[in-house]
């Protein structure tokens, strides 16, 4: 009688570990990296990799909005959150800070690629 009562208890506590697995910020779409929403997500040139800072606040982070975490996020695998001016947590994918450009309209835009020859499209 004990077995299955065992069986219950092992099968919980696996369900439970599967339920609270780390999942990545973002997907990978056609070889490019993007946000939940299918937003193309970018990299910006000036962000040093690994530094755990963005350079891109005040007006640059209006045009260029952080790929924002959550209060609750934690790093994993090549996800690592970054600390934003405003002392907000910005996740980064290998060390580099992750952005989304105002200007693209909707999911498959990438019309921030290149700008200024600084900004580029994120890849896994």
């Amino acid at each position: 009688m004990k077995l299955p009562i065992v069986l219950a208890a092992l099968t919980a506590a696996v369900l439970s570990a599967c339920a609270s697995a780390p999942t990545a910020p973002a997907n990978v779409s056609a070889g490019t990296l993007v946000a939940p929403t299918g937003m193309t997500l970018y990299t910006f040139d000036s962000d040093m990799a690994n530094s755990g800072k963005s350079v891109c606040n005040g007006p640059c982070a209006t045009n260029w909005p952080p790929l924002m975490a959550g209060a609750d996020a934690k790093p994993h695998g090549d996800w690592s959150l970054v600390t934003r001016d405003d002392g907000g947590q910005q996740w980064a994918y290998k060390g580099k800070p992750l952005y989304l450009w105002s200007k693209d309209q909707k999911p498959g835009d990438k019309t921030g690629d290149g700008f200024r020859n600084v900004w580029h499209v994120a890849q896994p």
